[in-house]
């Protein structure tokens, strides 16, 4: 959803366009709120428009040909979701974890503070920022790695365990090193 100078999608129009619509597609994705101050928000705002403007109006082409009918499908879409994130590698379970541990405890005496997603969730534009400006990575890519910690967060159902000028601190090495980490080991992974 970037300019971003490697990356396929946004060097190759029709994938540009491609990744705008599923942004714009995907259901409270808050893309207003999400890609604010970036360049991408001009080109949501034109998907905005244009979809509106093509809204209740007749398709002009009506193919009646059916690709890959579902009748001849075999495969299950779960399936088919395995062998894609196996292959992209987006399964890892445990990747995270020994380093959220560190900062974030499911342990019973910290259930009353505030949950890990939560805590990442209100720092993350201003730690996405610093990351981004002491490293010179994007701060798309920066912010796959972010969405990863917080999935991965919810999921062990983590709550901050050390006070929170620390948390932040270290989050925000924790996020450095394993951005880095992504970037390096081939971590540009198809986020379904």
């Amino acid at each position: 959803m970037l300019h971003l100078d490697a990356w396929y999608a946004q060097s190759h129009p029709d994938e540009d366009f491609a990744e705008t619509f599923a942004v714009w597609l995907t259901p409270n994705s808050e893309w207003r709120q999400r890609y604010a101050g970036w360049p991408a928000v001009k080109k949501l705002h034109y998907m905005d428009l244009l979809m509106r403007s093509v809204r209740g109006a007749t398709p002009r082409l009506d193919n009646p040909i059916e690709v890959e009918p579902l009748r001849a499908l075999r495969k299950t879409l779960r399936q088919h979701y395995r062998t894609k994130r196996r292959h992209y590698g987006v399964d890892y379970p445990n990747f995270y974890d020994r380093d959220l541990r560190r900062l974030f405890s499911d342990a019973p005496e910290f259930a009353a503070n505030i949950t890990a997603a939560q805590f990442i969730g209100r720092i993350r534009r201003t730690t996405r920022r610093a990351v981004a400006e002491w490293t010179g990575i994007y701060q798309y890519t920066i912010d796959q790695v972010i969405e990863d910690m917080i999935d991965r967060s919810r999921e062990l159902k983590l709550r901050l365990a050390v006070p929170e000028d620390q948390a932040r601190q270290e989050f925000t090495v924790l996020l450095t090193v394993q951005t880095m980490n992504h970037l390096h080991s081939g971590g540009h992974r198809l986020f379904l």
